[in-house]
């Protein structure tokens, strides 16, 4: 699967904020966004000058943020879609907690990781395991119940010490409980749209897929 590599500030300039992809260095360094509050390319600051922009235009960048947060490329993000449309419930709701109770992203909330990126990669590198069982998957979906624990021959890791001793580490939500002198998570239980702490208009979203 192609993966984005280019410079991730650029991203958070083409939305307008900032997106933490970073981690910690989001909170540490100067931000692009804060010096150049516009799109990136030859043509972004007539773009920041527009007054308005269509319903189109609106729900596409949302689209494009939420993307970004997680680090998805377009057909695993449609993919989730039409799964949560399937589901009982609101559908941007389903979205969002699907998105959530990704391994990658529960790896990051959990503080074991600066950011969803380096969540993936320590997944990808096999520092993680679900139940007992070494999983390399980034996309897999926990349960309510799983136990998540970095690997013993893992625990140690630079990355994850920094990660854990960071002052700007996330908050520990409330579905997940971890003991951080183990390396070991639980999931409590499914998270809600409550749970989720971001400012997302998820309606937007369906709006634009349901076309």
């Amino acid at each position: 699967m192609a993966r984005y590599t280019g410079p991730v500030c650029k991203l958070c300039r083409r939305e307008g904020q900032k997106l933490f992809l970073k981690g910690q260095k989001c909170y540490t360094e100067k931000c692009p966004v804060e010096r150049r509050g516009y799109p990136p390319g030859q043509h972004g600051p007539a773009q920041a000058r527009r007054r308005k922009q269509s319903d189109y235009a609106l729900q596409l960048r949302e689209k494009q943020k939420v993307k970004r947060m997680y680090g998805l490329q377009e057909t695993q993000f449609r993919n989730l879609f039409q799964r949560a449309a399937r589901e009982s419930g609101v559908t941007g709701e389903n979205l969002l907690i699907s998105l959530e109770t990704r391994l990658d992203n529960v790896v990051f909330r959990l503080g074991l990781a600066a950011s969803r990126n380096q969540a993936r990669q320590l997944v990808r590198h096999r520092h993680v395991e679900v139940n007992g069982k070494t999983v390399d998957i980034p996309s897999y979906q926990v349960k309510p119940g799983d136990d998540i624990a970095v690997r013993a021959p893992s625990k140690e890791l630079e990355v994850v010490e920094v990660a854990l001793g960071s002052r700007t580490r996330p908050q520990l939500v409330e579905w997940l409980t971890l003991d951080e002198k183990n390396r070991v998570a639980r999931v409590v239980r499914k998270p809600t749209r409550d749970d989720i702490p971001m400012e997302v208009q998820e309606q937007l979203i369906v709006e634009l897929y349901s076309k």
